[in-house]
Protein backbone atom coordinates (compact mmCIF):
# COMPACT_ATOMS: atom_id res chain seq x y z
CA UNK A 1 0.00 0.00 0.00
CA UNK A 2 1.41 3.40 -1.16
CA UNK A 3 1.98 6.43 1.38
CA UNK A 4 -1.21 8.03 -0.04
CA UNK A 5 -3.57 5.21 0.29
CA UNK A 6 -2.27 4.52 3.40
CA UNK A 7 -3.33 8.25 4.92
CA UNK A 8 -6.69 7.43 2.99
CA UNK A 9 -7.72 4.51 4.85
CA UNK A 10 -6.98 6.37 7.95
CA UNK A 11 -9.12 9.05 7.22
CA UNK A 12 -11.40 6.64 6.04
CA UNK A 13 -10.99 4.55 9.29
CA UNK A 14 -11.76 8.11 11.20
CA UNK A 15 -14.41 9.28 9.49
CA UNK A 16 -16.26 6.27 10.35
CA UNK A 17 -15.23 6.32 14.05
CA UNK A 18 -16.39 9.89 14.32
CA UNK A 19 -20.12 8.39 12.59
CA UNK A 20 -20.27 5.38 15.04
CA UNK A 21 -19.39 8.19 17.87
CA UNK A 22 -22.77 10.24 16.65
CA UNK A 23 -24.52 6.72 16.54
CA UNK A 24 -23.40 5.95 19.78
CA UNK A 25 -21.65 2.52 18.94
CA UNK A 26 -19.36 3.06 21.44
CA UNK A 27 -17.58 -0.02 20.83
CA UNK A 28 -16.57 0.51 16.88
CA UNK A 29 -16.31 4.55 17.76
CA UNK A 30 -13.20 3.33 20.01
CA UNK A 31 -11.65 0.98 17.75
CA UNK A 32 -11.90 2.82 14.71
CA UNK A 33 -11.08 6.42 16.45
CA UNK A 34 -7.59 4.67 18.18
CA UNK A 35 -6.34 3.82 14.65
CA UNK A 36 -5.26 7.06 13.84
CA UNK A 37 -1.70 7.94 15.39
CA UNK A 38 -1.98 11.55 15.71
CA UNK A 39 -5.48 12.26 16.59
CA UNK A 40 -6.91 16.26 16.39
CA UNK A 41 -7.57 16.95 19.94
CA UNK A 42 -11.81 16.73 18.88
CA UNK A 43 -10.94 12.98 18.62
CA UNK A 44 -9.32 12.77 21.38
CA UNK A 45 -12.24 14.37 23.10
CA UNK A 46 -14.71 11.90 21.88
CA UNK A 47 -12.32 9.00 22.98
CA UNK A 48 -12.07 10.48 26.34
CA UNK A 49 -16.00 10.26 26.14
CA UNK A 50 -16.02 6.98 24.68
CA UNK A 51 -14.11 5.54 27.12
CA UNK A 52 -16.22 6.19 29.55
CA UNK A 53 -19.02 4.94 28.24
CA UNK A 54 -17.25 2.03 27.60
CA UNK A 55 -16.80 1.75 31.44
CA UNK A 56 -12.25 2.10 30.41
CA UNK A 57 -11.82 4.52 33.16
CA UNK A 58 -8.14 4.78 33.02
CA UNK A 59 -8.39 5.42 28.83
CA UNK A 60 -10.69 7.89 29.57
CA UNK A 61 -8.17 10.18 32.03
CA UNK A 62 -5.61 9.70 29.62
CA UNK A 63 -7.46 10.93 26.24
CA UNK A 64 -8.70 13.86 28.25
CA UNK A 65 -5.23 14.55 29.12
CA UNK A 66 -4.31 14.49 26.18
CA UNK A 67 -6.35 16.48 24.63
CA UNK A 68 -6.17 19.06 27.48
CA UNK A 69 -2.10 19.42 26.09
CA UNK A 70 -2.97 19.61 22.81
CA UNK A 71 -5.33 22.38 22.53
CA UNK A 72 -3.09 25.00 24.05
CA UNK A 73 -0.71 24.06 20.67
CA UNK A 74 -3.37 25.40 18.86
CA UNK A 75 -3.76 28.56 21.21
CA UNK A 76 -7.00 27.47 22.56
CA UNK A 77 -6.65 27.72 26.40
CA UNK A 78 -10.59 27.44 26.91
CA UNK A 79 -10.86 24.37 25.35
CA UNK A 80 -8.03 23.23 27.30
CA UNK A 81 -9.44 24.19 30.41
CA UNK A 82 -12.57 21.97 29.52
CA UNK A 83 -10.59 18.93 29.06
CA UNK A 84 -9.43 19.58 32.11
CA UNK A 85 -12.50 20.10 34.10
CA UNK A 86 -14.32 16.85 32.36
CA UNK A 87 -10.99 15.12 33.59
CA UNK A 88 -11.11 16.53 37.19
CA UNK A 89 -15.60 15.50 37.50
CA UNK A 90 -14.52 12.21 35.71
CA UNK A 91 -11.51 11.40 38.64
CA UNK A 92 -14.11 12.65 41.22
CA UNK A 93 -17.26 10.30 39.99
CA UNK A 94 -14.36 7.93 40.72
CA UNK A 95 -13.73 9.12 43.99
CA UNK A 96 -9.88 10.45 43.37
CA UNK A 97 -10.93 13.46 44.76
CA UNK A 98 -7.47 15.00 45.33
CA UNK A 99 -5.76 14.12 41.72
CA UNK A 100 -9.73 15.82 40.51
CA UNK A 101 -9.26 18.77 42.97
CA UNK A 102 -5.92 19.20 41.16
CA UNK A 103 -7.53 18.96 37.46
CA UNK A 104 -10.14 21.39 39.13
CA UNK A 105 -7.15 23.81 40.01
CA UNK A 106 -5.65 23.46 36.66
CA UNK A 107 -8.79 24.41 35.19
CA UNK A 108 -9.24 27.21 37.22
CA UNK A 109 -5.75 28.96 36.49
CA UNK A 110 -5.97 28.40 32.65
CA UNK A 111 -9.39 30.51 32.94
CA UNK A 112 -7.62 33.16 35.40
CA UNK A 113 -5.10 33.25 32.31
CA UNK A 114 -7.51 33.81 29.90
CA UNK A 115 -9.10 36.09 31.83
CA UNK A 116 -12.53 36.24 29.97
CA UNK A 117 -15.51 35.00 31.08
CA UNK A 118 -16.97 31.78 29.47
CA UNK A 119 -19.37 28.90 29.97
CA UNK A 120 -16.51 26.70 31.57
CA UNK A 121 -16.66 28.80 34.60
CA UNK A 122 -19.99 27.26 35.68
CA UNK A 123 -18.69 23.94 35.75
CA UNK A 124 -16.08 25.06 38.49
CA UNK A 125 -19.20 26.11 40.55
CA UNK A 126 -20.68 22.43 40.39
CA UNK A 127 -18.00 20.99 42.83
CA UNK A 128 -18.67 23.52 45.14
CA UNK A 129 -22.20 23.13 45.32
CA UNK A 130 -22.28 19.27 46.10
CA UNK A 131 -19.86 19.55 48.64
CA UNK A 132 -22.33 22.60 49.91
CA UNK A 133 -24.89 19.82 49.77
CA UNK A 134 -22.65 16.83 51.49
CA UNK A 135 -22.13 19.78 54.65
CA UNK A 136 -25.84 20.44 54.73
CA UNK A 137 -25.49 23.86 53.66
CA UNK A 138 -28.60 23.21 51.25
CA UNK A 139 -29.39 27.43 50.31
CA UNK A 140 -25.75 27.93 49.35
CA UNK A 141 -26.22 24.96 47.25
CA UNK A 142 -29.00 25.76 45.84
CA UNK A 143 -27.65 29.21 44.74
CA UNK A 144 -24.70 27.87 43.66
CA UNK A 145 -26.38 25.78 41.27
CA UNK A 146 -28.91 28.49 40.14
CA UNK A 147 -25.57 30.33 39.53
CA UNK A 148 -25.31 27.35 37.15
CA UNK A 149 -27.67 27.17 35.38
CA UNK A 150 -27.79 30.78 34.77
CA UNK A 151 -24.79 30.81 32.99
CA UNK A 152 -25.60 27.52 31.20
CA UNK A 153 -27.87 29.45 28.88
CA UNK A 154 -26.37 32.76 29.04
CA UNK A 155 -23.88 30.40 26.91
CA UNK A 156 -26.50 28.26 25.75
CA UNK A 157 -24.95 25.26 26.70
CA UNK A 158 -27.02 22.40 27.33
CA UNK A 159 -24.68 20.21 29.69
CA UNK A 160 -24.71 23.18 31.85
CA UNK A 161 -28.01 23.94 32.27
CA UNK A 162 -28.83 20.48 32.69
CA UNK A 163 -25.87 19.88 35.35
CA UNK A 164 -26.85 23.01 37.37
CA UNK A 165 -30.74 22.06 37.38
CA UNK A 166 -30.06 18.32 39.02
CA UNK A 167 -27.91 19.85 41.51
CA UNK A 168 -30.28 22.78 41.82
CA UNK A 169 -33.12 19.84 42.47
CA UNK A 170 -31.58 17.81 44.73
CA UNK A 171 -30.78 20.78 47.05
CA UNK A 172 -34.54 21.65 47.11
CA UNK A 173 -35.38 18.46 48.19
CA UNK A 174 -33.10 18.90 50.96
CA UNK A 175 -35.01 22.09 51.89
CA UNK A 176 -38.23 20.09 51.65
CA UNK A 177 -39.04 21.96 48.86
CA UNK A 178 -40.31 19.01 46.93
CA UNK A 179 -43.25 20.33 44.50
CA UNK A 180 -40.16 23.05 43.01
CA UNK A 181 -37.46 20.31 42.90
CA UNK A 182 -39.73 17.86 41.45
CA UNK A 183 -40.94 20.62 38.73
CA UNK A 184 -37.14 20.83 37.79
CA UNK A 185 -36.21 17.48 37.29
CA UNK A 186 -39.70 17.12 35.30
CA UNK A 187 -38.55 19.50 33.04
CA UNK A 188 -35.26 17.65 33.04
CA UNK A 189 -36.70 14.57 31.32
CA UNK A 190 -37.74 16.60 28.51
CA UNK A 191 -34.14 17.67 27.54
CA UNK A 192 -32.35 13.74 27.67
CA UNK A 193 -35.72 12.67 26.10
CA UNK A 194 -35.05 15.19 23.53
CA UNK A 195 -31.47 13.42 23.27
CA UNK A 196 -30.02 17.20 23.74
CA UNK A 197 -27.24 16.24 26.11
CA UNK A 198 -23.94 14.93 25.74
CA UNK A 199 -23.73 11.30 26.59
CA UNK A 200 -22.01 11.49 30.32
CA UNK A 201 -24.50 14.21 31.16
CA UNK A 202 -27.33 12.56 30.28
CA UNK A 203 -26.41 9.28 32.37
CA UNK A 204 -25.63 11.48 35.12
CA UNK A 205 -29.24 13.54 35.11
CA UNK A 206 -31.08 9.98 34.99
CA UNK A 207 -29.27 8.56 37.91
CA UNK A 208 -29.62 11.53 39.91
CA UNK A 209 -33.35 11.94 39.25
CA UNK A 210 -33.82 8.75 40.07
CA UNK A 211 -32.46 9.23 43.67
CA UNK A 212 -34.44 12.45 43.88
CA UNK A 213 -37.70 10.71 43.38
CA UNK A 214 -36.75 7.96 46.10
CA UNK A 215 -35.01 10.87 48.70
CA UNK A 216 -39.14 11.39 48.66
CA UNK A 217 -40.77 8.20 48.25
CA UNK A 218 -42.37 9.11 44.84
CA UNK A 219 -42.58 5.91 43.21
CA UNK A 220 -44.88 6.69 39.88
CA UNK A 221 -41.74 9.74 38.55
CA UNK A 222 -39.16 7.01 40.19
CA UNK A 223 -40.66 4.47 37.61
CA UNK A 224 -40.76 6.48 34.87
CA UNK A 225 -37.05 7.89 35.00
CA UNK A 226 -36.15 3.96 35.46
CA UNK A 227 -38.24 3.11 32.44
CA UNK A 228 -36.04 5.73 30.44
CA UNK A 229 -33.16 5.33 31.62
CA UNK A 230 -33.26 1.19 30.50
CA UNK A 231 -34.71 2.75 27.33
CA UNK A 232 -32.05 4.76 27.02
CA UNK A 233 -29.33 2.54 28.22
CA UNK A 234 -30.75 -0.24 25.31
CA UNK A 235 -30.48 2.10 22.45
CA UNK A 236 -26.47 1.50 23.45
CA UNK A 237 -26.07 -2.26 24.12
CA UNK A 238 -22.30 -1.93 25.21
CA UNK A 239 -22.85 1.05 27.29
CA UNK A 240 -21.27 0.46 31.01
CA UNK A 241 -21.04 3.22 33.90
CA UNK A 242 -24.92 3.19 33.96
CA UNK A 243 -26.14 -0.03 33.39
CA UNK A 244 -25.37 -1.42 36.73
CA UNK A 245 -26.93 1.51 38.68
CA UNK A 246 -30.15 0.50 35.89
CA UNK A 247 -30.80 -2.67 36.76
CA UNK A 248 -30.70 -1.98 40.42
CA UNK A 249 -33.44 0.71 40.46
CA UNK A 250 -35.52 -1.93 38.05
CA UNK A 251 -34.89 -4.30 41.10
CA UNK A 252 -36.37 -1.90 43.40
CA UNK A 253 -39.42 -1.31 41.09
CA UNK A 254 -40.00 -4.98 40.79
CA UNK A 255 -39.55 -5.57 43.89
CA UNK A 256 -42.16 -3.07 44.94
CA UNK A 257 -44.82 -4.01 42.18
CA UNK A 258 -44.31 -8.16 43.25
CA UNK A 259 -42.59 -9.46 40.52
CA UNK A 260 -39.78 -10.89 42.73
CA UNK A 261 -38.70 -13.49 40.07
CA UNK A 262 -38.27 -10.81 37.73
CA UNK A 263 -36.80 -8.58 40.42
CA UNK A 264 -34.08 -11.61 41.03
CA UNK A 265 -32.79 -12.21 37.64
CA UNK A 266 -31.99 -8.24 37.79
CA UNK A 267 -30.20 -7.84 40.45
CA UNK A 268 -28.10 -10.96 39.70
CA UNK A 269 -27.36 -8.95 36.28
CA UNK A 270 -26.76 -5.69 38.60
CA UNK A 271 -24.29 -7.60 40.93
CA UNK A 272 -21.74 -8.81 37.64
CA UNK A 273 -22.41 -5.18 35.99
CA UNK A 274 -21.61 -3.12 39.56
CA UNK A 275 -18.53 -5.51 40.46
CA UNK A 276 -15.85 -3.55 42.60
CA UNK A 277 -17.95 -0.60 42.28
CA UNK A 278 -19.41 1.46 45.22
CA UNK A 279 -22.93 0.71 44.29
CA UNK A 280 -22.05 -2.76 44.23
CA UNK A 281 -23.54 -2.43 47.98
CA UNK A 282 -27.29 -1.34 47.32
CA UNK A 283 -27.38 -4.19 44.81
CA UNK A 284 -26.43 -6.65 48.11
CA UNK A 285 -28.88 -4.72 50.00
CA UNK A 286 -31.49 -5.21 47.18
CA UNK A 287 -30.74 -9.01 47.07
CA UNK A 288 -30.79 -9.43 50.74
CA UNK A 289 -34.71 -7.85 50.97
CA UNK A 290 -35.46 -10.62 48.27
CA UNK A 291 -34.15 -13.21 49.96
CA UNK A 292 -35.49 -12.00 53.31
CA UNK A 293 -39.08 -11.86 51.79
CA UNK A 294 -38.96 -15.38 50.79
CA UNK A 295 -37.69 -17.01 54.04
CA UNK A 296 -34.15 -17.34 52.50
CA UNK A 297 -32.86 -16.05 55.76
CA UNK A 298 -28.83 -17.29 55.81
CA UNK A 299 -28.82 -16.45 52.51
CA UNK A 300 -30.08 -13.19 53.05
CA UNK A 301 -28.08 -12.37 55.99
CA UNK A 302 -24.81 -13.29 54.08
CA UNK A 303 -26.26 -10.42 51.36
CA UNK A 304 -26.71 -7.92 54.21
CA UNK A 305 -23.12 -8.81 55.31
CA UNK A 306 -21.47 -7.89 51.18
CA UNK A 307 -23.34 -4.86 51.34
CA UNK A 308 -21.98 -3.82 54.32
CA UNK A 309 -18.69 -4.55 52.77
CA UNK A 310 -18.88 -2.71 50.14
CA UNK A 311 -19.97 0.43 52.26
CA UNK A 312 -23.67 -0.11 52.54
CA UNK A 313 -25.75 0.40 55.51
CA UNK A 314 -27.68 -3.20 55.87
CA UNK A 315 -30.52 -1.37 57.78
CA UNK A 316 -33.64 -1.58 58.18
CA UNK A 317 -33.42 -5.00 56.24
CA UNK A 318 -31.66 -6.84 58.61
CA UNK A 319 -34.19 -5.67 61.57
CA UNK A 320 -36.52 -6.79 60.06
CA UNK A 321 -35.39 -10.41 59.37
CA UNK A 322 -34.29 -10.82 63.22
CA UNK A 323 -38.05 -9.75 64.00
CA UNK A 324 -38.71 -12.93 61.40
CA UNK A 325 -35.97 -14.79 63.08
CA UNK A 326 -37.65 -14.03 66.57
CA UNK A 327 -34.74 -12.00 67.57
CA UNK A 328 -36.83 -8.93 68.57
CA UNK A 329 -34.31 -7.53 71.11
CA UNK A 330 -31.47 -7.25 68.61
CA UNK A 331 -33.62 -6.22 66.22
CA UNK A 332 -35.06 -3.05 68.70
CA UNK A 333 -31.78 -2.22 69.56
CA UNK A 334 -30.44 -2.37 65.80
CA UNK A 335 -33.30 -0.03 64.90
CA UNK A 336 -32.82 2.36 67.72
CA UNK A 337 -29.68 2.96 66.86
CA UNK A 338 -30.18 3.89 63.17
CA UNK A 339 -33.12 6.07 64.19
CA UNK A 340 -30.92 7.79 66.12
CA UNK A 341 -28.04 8.56 63.67
CA UNK A 342 -30.12 9.36 61.00
CA UNK A 343 -30.70 12.89 60.60
CA UNK A 344 -31.87 13.61 56.86
CA UNK A 345 -35.48 13.63 55.87
CA UNK A 346 -34.66 10.47 53.40
CA UNK A 347 -33.44 7.99 55.71
CA UNK A 348 -36.02 8.99 58.79
CA UNK A 349 -38.85 7.78 56.36
CA UNK A 350 -36.81 5.06 55.35
CA UNK A 351 -36.28 3.70 58.74
CA UNK A 352 -39.60 4.79 60.69
CA UNK A 353 -42.29 2.36 59.35
CA UNK A 354 -39.86 -0.36 60.15
CA UNK A 355 -38.85 1.07 63.84
CA UNK A 356 -42.55 1.35 64.24
CA UNK A 357 -43.01 -2.22 63.54
CA UNK A 358 -40.36 -3.29 65.66
CA UNK A 359 -40.91 -1.54 68.55
CA UNK A 360 -44.47 -3.02 68.32
CA UNK A 361 -43.19 -6.69 68.07
CA UNK A 362 -40.51 -5.81 71.24
CA UNK A 363 -43.50 -4.22 73.20
CA UNK A 364 -42.38 -0.87 73.47
CA UNK A 365 -46.00 1.08 72.24
CA UNK A 366 -44.83 4.24 73.53
CA UNK A 367 -41.96 4.15 71.04
CA UNK A 368 -44.26 2.61 68.51
CA UNK A 369 -46.74 5.59 68.33
CA UNK A 370 -43.94 8.51 68.60
CA UNK A 371 -42.42 7.06 65.19
CA UNK A 372 -45.68 6.71 63.92
CA UNK A 373 -46.41 10.08 64.64
CA UNK A 374 -43.21 11.62 62.97
CA UNK A 375 -44.07 9.36 59.58
CA UNK A 376 -47.65 11.24 59.10
CA UNK A 377 -45.82 14.80 59.55
CA UNK A 378 -43.72 13.74 57.44
CA UNK A 379 -45.62 12.12 54.61
CA UNK A 380 -48.03 15.22 55.58
CA UNK A 381 -45.01 17.65 54.58
CA UNK A 382 -43.84 15.50 51.43
CA UNK A 383 -47.13 14.57 50.29
CA UNK A 384 -45.97 11.06 48.70
CA UNK A 385 -48.66 8.33 48.56
CA UNK A 386 -46.35 5.95 49.09
CA UNK A 387 -45.15 7.62 52.36
CA UNK A 388 -49.34 8.70 53.30
CA UNK A 389 -49.78 4.36 53.07
CA UNK A 390 -46.74 3.41 55.41
CA UNK A 391 -47.94 6.06 57.92
CA UNK A 392 -51.45 5.17 57.71
CA UNK A 393 -50.38 1.76 58.32
CA UNK A 394 -48.16 2.56 60.97
CA UNK A 395 -50.94 4.52 62.80
CA UNK A 396 -53.83 1.92 62.92
CA UNK A 397 -50.69 -0.96 63.78
CA UNK A 398 -50.29 1.27 66.98
CA UNK A 399 -53.87 2.00 67.86
CA UNK A 400 -54.17 -1.97 67.63
CA UNK A 401 -51.90 -2.70 69.79
CA UNK A 402 -53.16 0.05 72.45
CA UNK A 403 -56.19 -2.23 72.13
CA UNK A 404 -58.57 0.47 70.06
CA UNK A 405 -59.30 -2.28 67.40
CA UNK A 406 -62.20 0.31 66.41
CA UNK A 407 -59.62 3.34 66.00
CA UNK A 408 -57.13 1.11 63.88
CA UNK A 409 -59.79 0.09 61.39
CA UNK A 410 -60.07 3.77 59.92
CA UNK A 411 -56.47 4.39 58.88
CA UNK A 412 -55.39 0.33 57.58
CA UNK A 413 -58.27 0.32 55.43
CA UNK A 414 -57.15 3.78 54.13
CA UNK A 415 -53.15 1.88 53.67
CA UNK A 416 -54.71 -1.05 52.22
CA UNK A 417 -56.40 1.16 49.53
CA UNK A 418 -53.37 3.15 49.07
CA UNK A 419 -51.00 0.35 48.98
CA UNK A 420 -53.38 -1.18 46.31
CA UNK A 421 -53.68 1.63 44.02
CA UNK A 422 -49.67 1.79 43.71
CA UNK A 423 -49.24 -1.55 42.96
CA UNK A 424 -47.86 -3.26 45.95
CA UNK A 425 -49.42 -5.73 46.59
CA UNK A 426 -47.13 -7.48 49.32
CA UNK A 427 -47.86 -4.48 51.46
CA UNK A 428 -51.12 -4.47 50.58
CA UNK A 429 -51.44 -8.28 52.11
CA UNK A 430 -49.64 -7.31 55.03
CA UNK A 431 -52.43 -4.66 56.01
CA UNK A 432 -55.10 -7.24 55.30
CA UNK A 433 -53.80 -9.11 58.10
CA UNK A 434 -53.71 -6.18 60.63
CA UNK A 435 -57.09 -5.37 59.45
CA UNK A 436 -58.27 -9.44 60.08
CA UNK A 437 -56.86 -9.14 63.89
CA UNK A 438 -58.83 -6.06 64.26
CA UNK A 439 -61.98 -7.26 63.31
CA UNK A 440 -61.50 -10.16 65.57
CA UNK A 441 -60.85 -8.05 68.59
CA UNK A 442 -64.26 -6.71 67.87
CA UNK A 443 -65.66 -9.99 67.73
CA UNK A 444 -66.11 -10.26 63.98
CA UNK A 445 -64.22 -13.33 62.91
CA UNK A 446 -66.29 -13.78 59.78
CA UNK A 447 -64.83 -10.97 58.62
CA UNK A 448 -61.32 -12.09 60.10
CA UNK A 449 -61.23 -14.93 58.38
CA UNK A 450 -62.25 -13.06 54.97
CA UNK A 451 -59.59 -11.31 55.20
CA UNK A 452 -56.52 -13.49 56.44
CA UNK A 453 -58.07 -15.99 53.47
CA UNK A 454 -57.49 -12.79 51.27
CA UNK A 455 -54.08 -12.22 52.83
CA UNK A 456 -52.43 -15.96 52.14
CA UNK A 457 -53.53 -16.67 48.53
CA UNK A 458 -51.12 -13.25 48.08
CA UNK A 459 -48.57 -14.19 49.85
CA UNK A 460 -48.40 -17.52 47.96
CA UNK A 461 -48.79 -15.71 45.11
CA UNK A 462 -45.05 -13.84 45.51
CA UNK A 463 -43.82 -16.60 47.54
CA UNK A 464 -43.80 -14.76 50.69
CA UNK A 465 -43.32 -17.81 52.89
CA UNK A 466 -42.33 -16.33 56.52
CA UNK A 467 -45.77 -13.99 55.54
CA UNK A 468 -48.23 -16.92 54.51
CA UNK A 469 -47.23 -19.33 57.34
CA UNK A 470 -47.84 -16.83 59.91
CA UNK A 471 -51.38 -15.51 58.41
CA UNK A 472 -52.15 -19.38 58.25
CA UNK A 473 -51.65 -19.70 62.16
CA UNK A 474 -53.40 -16.40 62.83
CA UNK A 475 -56.18 -18.25 60.70
CA UNK A 476 -57.51 -20.35 63.20
CA UNK A 477 -59.67 -18.92 65.16
CA UNK A 478 -57.98 -18.65 68.73
CA UNK A 479 -59.67 -20.66 71.81
CA UNK A 480 -57.02 -19.17 74.16
CA UNK A 481 -58.84 -19.89 77.77
CA UNK A 482 -58.42 -23.33 77.08
CA UNK A 483 -55.42 -23.91 74.73
CA UNK A 484 -52.77 -21.91 77.05
CA UNK A 485 -50.91 -24.37 79.46
CA UNK A 486 -49.99 -22.97 82.80
CA UNK A 487 -46.48 -22.24 81.94
CA UNK A 488 -47.45 -20.39 79.15
CA UNK A 489 -50.31 -18.20 81.05
CA UNK A 490 -47.28 -17.46 83.19
CA UNK A 491 -45.51 -15.89 80.34
CA UNK A 492 -48.26 -14.26 79.21
CA UNK A 493 -48.53 -12.43 82.28
CA UNK A 494 -44.77 -11.32 82.66
CA UNK A 495 -45.11 -10.13 78.90
CA UNK A 496 -48.26 -8.14 80.16
CA UNK A 497 -46.34 -6.52 82.38
CA UNK A 498 -43.55 -5.26 80.00
CA UNK A 499 -40.80 -7.60 80.47
CA UNK A 500 -38.25 -9.08 78.02
CA UNK A 501 -37.20 -12.58 77.46
CA UNK A 502 -34.28 -12.15 79.05
CA UNK A 503 -36.12 -11.10 82.20
CA UNK A 504 -38.71 -13.79 82.09
CA UNK A 505 -35.94 -16.11 81.64
CA UNK A 506 -34.10 -14.71 85.06
CA UNK A 507 -37.56 -14.84 86.80
CA UNK A 508 -38.76 -18.35 85.57
CA UNK A 509 -35.39 -19.29 85.60
CA UNK A 510 -35.12 -20.87 82.07
CA UNK A 511 -33.17 -20.15 79.14
CA UNK A 512 -33.63 -17.57 76.51
CA UNK A 513 -34.32 -19.88 73.83
CA UNK A 514 -36.81 -21.54 75.68
CA UNK A 515 -38.32 -18.40 76.95
CA UNK A 516 -38.61 -16.65 72.80
CA UNK A 517 -40.32 -20.77 72.10
CA UNK A 518 -43.05 -20.46 75.00
CA UNK A 519 -43.91 -16.65 73.18
CA UNK A 520 -44.01 -17.97 70.16
CA UNK A 521 -46.42 -20.44 71.32
CA UNK A 522 -48.27 -18.09 72.80
CA UNK A 523 -48.77 -15.28 70.12
CA UNK A 524 -50.21 -18.12 68.08
CA UNK A 525 -52.37 -19.58 70.45
CA UNK A 526 -54.01 -15.83 70.75
CA UNK A 527 -53.77 -15.33 67.11
CA UNK A 528 -51.81 -11.94 67.25
CA UNK A 529 -48.79 -10.98 65.83
CA UNK A 530 -47.19 -8.88 68.55
CA UNK A 531 -46.34 -8.98 72.38
CA UNK A 532 -48.48 -5.54 72.52
CA UNK A 533 -51.47 -7.02 70.76
CA UNK A 534 -51.32 -10.45 72.91
CA UNK A 535 -51.18 -7.99 76.38
CA UNK A 536 -53.98 -6.18 74.52
CA UNK A 537 -56.15 -9.39 73.80
CA UNK A 538 -55.22 -11.09 77.29
CA UNK A 539 -56.76 -7.71 79.13
CA UNK A 540 -60.14 -7.77 76.68
CA UNK A 541 -60.44 -11.49 77.43
CA UNK A 542 -59.64 -11.53 81.17
CA UNK A 543 -56.88 -13.63 80.63
CA UNK A 544 -55.04 -12.62 83.38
Amino acid sequence: MCGNEGVAAVTGELQQGRTAFHRRAWSEAYARLSTADDPEPEDMQRLAVTAYMLGRDDDCATWWERAHVAFPGRGELVAAARCAGWLAMSLLIRGQVVLGGGWLARCARLLDDVGEDCCERGFLLLPDALRQIDAGSYDEAHDLAASVVAMGRRYADRDLAALGRHVQARALIRLSRFADAMRLLDELMIDVGADDLSPIVAGLVYCSAIEGCQEISDVRRAEEWTAALTRWCAAQPDVVPYRGQCRVHRTQILTLHGAWPDAVAEVERALTDLAGQPAVAVAWYARAELHRLTGAFSQAEEAYRQSSRSGGDPQPGLALLRVMQDQVEAAGASIRRALGEATDTHRRTDLLGAFVEIMLATGDIASAATGARELTALADGIDSPLLGAAAAQATGAVHLAEGHATAALGPLRRAWAAWRDLDMAYEAARVRTLIALACRALGDEDSAQMELDAAIWVFQQLGAGPDQQRAQRLLRPPDAAGRLSPREQQVLRLIASGRTNRAIAAELFLSERTVARHVGNVLAKLGVSSRSAATAYAYEHDLL
